[in-house]
């Protein structure tokens, strides 16, 4: 399997920021890491080898970089505008910096976004903001609710706007509903161990999709299904491979 270390500085973050690269040709997949993750995090945790298939074929390429957590929604030392100050800072560098580095490598119109648990929020957060760039989206086990971070923010714009939940239900503006129409979602929880807030919050989610008219695939997966990394890799070798029975993936 083809592999590159790379980093690059921000001008947004002010820091060196490290990424991975797995594969030599075929769809870019961005990759969120959980909370706190570092750019190494899929891999160590199994889930590029479980992708092991999509790579070699040059079906998939895989990007994954590091989280800002640390300095956003998971710095309870902040006020949760200054979280989302912080976050928008790390959008900045993902969609300014990052994005354009892999349509230049890569080709590519679109890319597919993906992430477990915290990964998750940010799968989805980044791809109902920016539907023109990630064409698909894989979340797995994610939250959906920025009040599950910040608590409540009082009607901040800054925080709301990055609360999937809250923007989506508002949504009237026919350039994201078009683009929304044209995109595929894959929101995935199972039903096991530690789960459960993520479960109550998918569900919410669903019922907002269905209002709003919006196409998703929504998999509830069984009691056996906990949010662990071994539950994480058979979802996604399972969503990948739907895909590519569709002929999504070439």
């Amino acid at each position: 399997m083809h592999f590159e270390q790379h980093s690059f500085y921000s001008r947004y973050l002010e820091k060196e920021m490290p990424f991975n690269i797995y594969g030599h040709a075929g769809k870019p997949v961005l990759v969120f890491p959980s909370s706190g993750g570092s750019q190494n995090e899929y891999a160590d945790f199994g889930m590029i080898d479980a992708c092991r298939s999509f790579i070699e074929s040059g079906l998939l390429r895989f990007y994954t970089v590091a989280s800002y957590d640390n300095k956003s929604w998971l710095d309870h030392n902040k006020s949760s505008h200054e979280m989302a100050q912080a976050h928008n800072l790390y959008e900045s560098y993902i969609i300014n910096e990052f994005v354009p580095l892999i349509f230049y490598e890569t080709n590519a119109t679109k890319v597919i976004a993906t992430g477990c648990s915290m990964g998750g929020f940010h799968t989805m957060n980044f791809a109902l903001k920016h539907p023109d760039i990630f064409g698909t989206a894989i979340a797995l086990s994610g939250v959906y609710d920025v009040r599950f971070f910040t608590g409540d923010y009082y009607s901040d714009l800054a925080v709301y706007f990055n609360s999937p939940m809250d923007y989506l239900s508002n949504m009237q503006d026919p350039w994201f509903i078009e683009r929304y129409h044209d995109n595929t979602y894959i929101i995935c929880v199972g039903q096991g161990d530690w789960e459960l807030p993520h479960l109550l919050q998918t569900q919410n989610f669903q019922k907002i999709f269905m209002e709003k008219g919006l196409d998703a695939w929504f998999d509830y997966w069984d009691a056996d299904s906990a949010h662990d990394w071994e539950w994480w890799k058979k979802q996604i070798t399972y969503f990948f491979e739907e895909l590519n029975t569709q002929k999504l993936l070439v």
